[in-house]
């Protein structure tokens, strides 16, 4: 077994960074095997241009949001 670790794949309710747009986001919906993206603050949405280039800032488990 190796002693690398994966990075996790996001998933609804990850917050996420978009390192193409320079943004965080949290992950909404999959539709037709895409991650839905809505900003942090607002109602924005976005498919992002590249999934591998979204990391898990926070994990769905993690999150303590007040909303």
């Amino acid at each position: 077994m190796s002693g690398a670790q994966r990075t996790p794949r996001p998933w609804v309710g990850d917050r996420v960074h978009d390192e193409a747009r320079g943004r965080e986001a949290i992950v909404t919906d999959v539709q037709s095997g895409r991650l839905v993206l809505r900003a942090l603050y607002g109602t924005e949405r976005w498919v992002p241009e590249d999934p591998d280039r979204l990391t898990v800032v926070v994990a769905r488990e993690e999150r303590q949001d007040d909303f």
